[in-house]
């Protein structure tokens, strides 16, 4: 054996390892590499329901790749299209869960939220997602350039402010949320990787989480190994959320409030669906400026809200970046 077939081995092993400690009666399936993954171990110990959720009318690219895994592996698969009344509903539910108006964050956590609600109304206690790998390691297109220096030091900050909403969504309704990539043993793992191992170049293109894909080449399919990461809200179609927004609120709305919320509040709005989510939030908490006020951390200019680590380059709360 030699030692790149010694790594995949050993890592799936560990993967095993993490999956079984962590199994669930349930899992929020997009068909990507990292649910695939979870779900192709799971399988061997227990009937996995896979829940896939998609916005109506939208192009959501996650339905092609959860149906080839579903039935490859013969799990019990709902899919689930929820239309505008369910997103509202969904949306309202986010924020005051989470308290952010971040619009990727929401449009992001929406589909992980209608995906547990469905699982609870088909009788699940608990799920397992794909939450961890990505940040682990290196998923994400914008970390392929940098250099191995570069990219430690940005992977160990990413490390220390990473946070998945789908834990605390999960906890409002009752329910359990388990990643098995944040398994501390896993994380372990991770944390100690060489960064030769997370981004690699192969058939023409540059990958991350390479060695996960080399790893579970052959076992899976190769549409599913060497998918292109698609973030939730493409896969579940939430990206058109912007348009819909720009068809409800008029220009001269946005202008005004924009002008207001800037002034009153010290918060900057960027677009119609970014003030759609402030005007929520700040109906339930009040101004970020008031509402953060006793939190620790970093402050952002466009905010005004705190709590945010020292060494993020992105408000949690407005998802304004850089600051």
């Amino acid at each position: 054996m030699n030692s790149l077939d010694h790594i995949c081995s050993e890592i799936r092993r560990l993967i095993d390892k993490v999956v079984k400690r962590n199994l669930t009666e349930g899992i929020l399936f997009s068909g990507g590499l990292d649910t695939s993954v979870v779900a192709f171990v799971a399988s061997k110990y227990t009937k996995l329901e896979a829940f896939t959720v998609a916005f109506e009318n939208s192009p959501a690219l996650d339905l092609k790749y959860a149906k080839l895994m579903a039935d490859l592996l013969k799990m019990n698969h709902t899919i689930h299209y929820f239309g505008e009344e369910e997103m509202h509903s969904a949306i309202q539910d986010v924020i005051k869960i989470l308290k952010v108006f971040d619009p990727m964050d929401i449009r992001n956590s929406v589909a992980a939220y209608v995906g547990l609600k469905v699982a609870k109304e088909n009788g699940i206690k608990s799920v397992m997602t794909g939450d961890g790998l990505d940040e682990l390691l290196a998923g994400y297109s914008w970390l392929f350039n940098l250099n191995e220096k570069a990219l430690k030091e940005y992977l160990s900050n990413m490390w220390q402010v990473m946070q998945f909403t789908s834990i605390p969504m999960a906890k409002s309704l009752g329910m359990v949320s388990k990643p098995p990539f944040l398994d501390p043993e896993f994380k372990s793992f991770a944390f100690g990787a060489d960064p030769k191992l997370m981004i690699r170049s192969e058939r023409g293109k540059t990958w991350g989480k390479w060695i996960i894909r080399k790893a579970y080449e052959g076992l899976l399919p190769d549409e599913i190994v060497w998918r292109i990461k698609t973030p939730i809200e493409f896969g579940s179609g939430t990206t058109i959320f912007p348009k819909v927004f720009a068809r409800k609120i008029s220009d001269k709305y946005i202008q005004n409030k924009a002008k207001k919320y800037l002034e009153s509040d010290q918060v900057t709005i960027r677009d119609k669906e970014h003030l759609f989510y402030y005007e929520i939030f700040r109906s339930h908490f009040g101004v970020p400026a008031e509402f953060f006020k006793d939190a620790e951390g970093k402050r952002c200019p466009y905010c005004n809200s705190k709590g945010g680590n020292e060494r993020s380059k992105f408000c949690k709360v407005c998802g304004a970046y850089p600051i």
